[in-house]
């Protein structure tokens, strides 16, 4: 049995000018079914917005507090990008290097050509695993590495493009620690050269010794309401084994991977492309760094310049054979605005998360913006985050 479900007031502050934001994020609550969220917006490398309210546990009507984390799925996928990004400002890592090259044993099954660059497009189709993958498969990483060394692509690199859901972080983990000098994992690697500096409160590998008071349980939606917002081609993709989006999304290991009945969340476990747990001030401060040159990470020009710079489409175009065909764009870990999922200005970069939510760096307008929460809506322009974002355009419009 649940308590009664009424929002908390709404904690924080927002900057002169950007009152729109704090009513949109009111307005959540009282309109757009909000349980419990937080929304933060980093403006030329300041906090110009950081609100949080709400039900932390639906369970006990535990308040949304400020340390408050949650599980924000493929948002997580910015965060691992970011691991990439710094791992090719220090010299590690060439986007445009065959995997194998650091790799050798990738280059299996006809991945000797695949480009770092064209794994990172969501172009190298191996979005799913034709071996079964489970929990203790991905805690043995040199176990998932001999998997995904074996794993033979769909098609040629970079002819084709679907979403690589779950596998596309683990890629980047081993590469990781392929090219790392210390060996580290991905999630090491971002605690200690990106969460540690920058003082996020973001887990890409969850420890054991995190309060469970500190994470907000999450309330899955319906799956009848997925269905119904699906196209009539990716609802039939949905019930076949066989078809792109349910070997990449729906199992082996599926992207409930990160969810654990008995600590909330998983605990010491690593899926950079879906695991992350963290806060929306985390998210945002991150971004924030990167819209504004990435100098506090030490990123070199070249590397910002990459991530900035249009991405490349594969040879039959931008059709997601995941996402039903769809025009949806992706360079080097991160999402690129495009005509199916419009955000930011044309540099803009970032990833949104099933349920809602959603980080990225906009460095058109200097942002770094996040929102996350509890109660799983829409996973693409959920109207929550939607009204957020809405309400960030019209307050910089006004600034001028």
């Amino acid at each position: 049995m649940t308590v009664q479900e009424r929002p908390s007031r709404v904690e924080g502050f927002v900057r002169p000018g950007f009152e729109a934001v704090r009513r949109a994020f009111e307005d959540n609550f009282t309109h757009r079914k909000e349980l419990g969220s937080a929304c933060c917006i980093y403006h030329r490398g300041e906090p110009v917005v950081d609100l949080w309210g709400g039900i932390r546990d639906r369970a006990t009507g535990a308040p949304w507090r400020e340390d408050t984390m949650t599980l924000v799925f493929s948002a997580t996928k910015g965060m691992a990008a970011m691991v990439m990004a710094l791992a090719h400002s220090r010299g590690w890592l060439d986007y445009d290097a065959r995997v194998a090259d650091v790799w050798p044993e990738f280059a299996a099954n006809g991945k000797e050509r695949v480009t770092v660059r064209q794994l990172l497009a969501h172009q190298a189709g191996l979005f799913g695993f034709d071996e079964p993958v489970d929990r203790e498969v991905v805690a043995d990483l040199d176990r998932l590495a001999a998997v995904m060394a074996r794993q033979t692509p769909e098609w040629p690199p970079g002819t084709r493009q679907a979403y690589h859901a779950i596998s596309l972080g683990f890629y980047e983990g081993e590469l990781i620690r392929r090219v790392d000098p210390q060996h580290r994992t991905l999630g090491r690697v971002f605690a200690e050269e990106i969460a540690a500096p920058l003082g996020l409160d973001f887990f890409i590998r969850l420890p054991a010794d995190v309060a469970d008071e500190r994470l907000a349980p999450l309330v899955l939606r319906s799956p009848w309401l997925n269905l119904t917002e699906l196209s009539w081609r990716m609802l039939l993709a949905a019930f076949d084994k066989h078809s792109v989006l349910y070997r990449s999304v729906m199992t082996n290991p599926g992207t409930l991977l990160a969810i654990d009945p008995e600590r909330i969340y998983a605990r010491d476990l690593e899926v950079p492309s879906g695991g992350g747990v963290g806060t929306a001030r985390a998210i945002a401060r991150a971004y924030g760094v990167l819209a504004t040159g990435g100098a506090q990470l030490g990123l070199r020009p070249e590397t910002i310049r990459e991530l900035e710079a249009p991405p490349v489409a594969p040879t039959r175009g931008f059709r997601d054979e995941c996402m039903g065909g769809a025009d949806i764009r992706f360079s080097l870990g991160f999402m690129r605005p495009a005509p199916a999922w419009a955000f930011g200005g044309p540099r803009a970069y970032g990833a949104p998360g099933a349920g809602g939510s959603f980080g990225y760096a906009d460095p058109d307008a200097g942002i770094g913006y996040a929102y996350v929460c509890n109660r799983m809506g829409r996973s693409q322009d959920d109207p929550r985050d939607v009204a957020l974002r809405s309400a960030m355009t019209e307050s910089l419009a006004a600034l001028g």
